[in-house]
């Protein structure tokens, strides 16, 4: 079974709080989900092999560690994925980036995917699929099911928020996926929306609603 870590720092249970409060504008937003996004990254990095390697300092040499060379790759689920993009580079700059279109049928909640655009050699990277709220867990589902069929065979999901529904449907239909977050919350509504969560993530950080 794949493993849930939820982030507890308290610098990041602080911005969450921020995050959710519906006077949060749309700059302040963009702002939290980047650093968030760094938070979280960190925590889903942790497992990143090292190398020995031998550097100069200014005054003597040093035996140090650095990454290996495994590659690593970063697919948003659009739209709102694309907010946790900059944090995570900033983190690991010579990561590929592919993207994943889906959106949410309002009527059944099912994922429909418009968009898929993957880096040629995603099969050999690992991979960390990116989006802030993890409701149903249709879409993650959805992404995480076309890299596996894309070849790739170590895969993370980051969110920061998620319904208990959607954490077990992603589980149960990808038992080897980790999933790091920032907060399991309460419930979905009737209409799939996490509870109490922070409203639609897209429309909050593109000022669209």
């Amino acid at each position: 079974m794949g493993k849930v870590s939820v982030i507890d720092h308290p610098l990041v249970q602080h911005k969450l709080s921020v995050l959710r409060d519906r006077r949060t504008g749309t700059k302040e937003f963009r702002e939290l989900i980047y650093e968030m996004s760094i938070m979280l990254g960190y925590e889903a990095t942790r497992g990143l092999a090292l190398e020995d390697a031998v550097v100069e300092t200014p005054l003597a040499t040093a035996n140090v560690k650095v990454l290996s060379d495994k590659k690593l790759g970063i697919v948003p689920i659009l739209r709102a994925g694309l907010g946790m993009v900059d944090g995570i580079t900033s983190l690991l700059p010579s990561a590929k980036v592919g993207h994943i279109g889906l959106y949410r049928d309002p009527a059944t909640l099912k994922p429909i995917d418009y968009y898929c655009k993957l880096p040629d050699d995603i099969c050999e990277r690992d991979v960390i699929v990116m989006d802030p709220m993890l409701a149903t867990g249709g879409s993650a589902t959805a992404a995480i099911g076309v890299l596996k069929r894309a070849g790739c065979k170590n895969i993370k999901l980051m969110c920061i928020i998620a319904a208990p529904e959607g954490l077990k449907a992603v589980l149960e239909a990808h038992n080897d996926v980790d999933v790091f977050l920032a907060c399991v919350d309460e419930r979905l509504n009737e209409h799939g929306f996490i509870i109490p969560g922070l409203g639609d993530a897209g429309d909050r950080l593109f000022g669209t609603r």
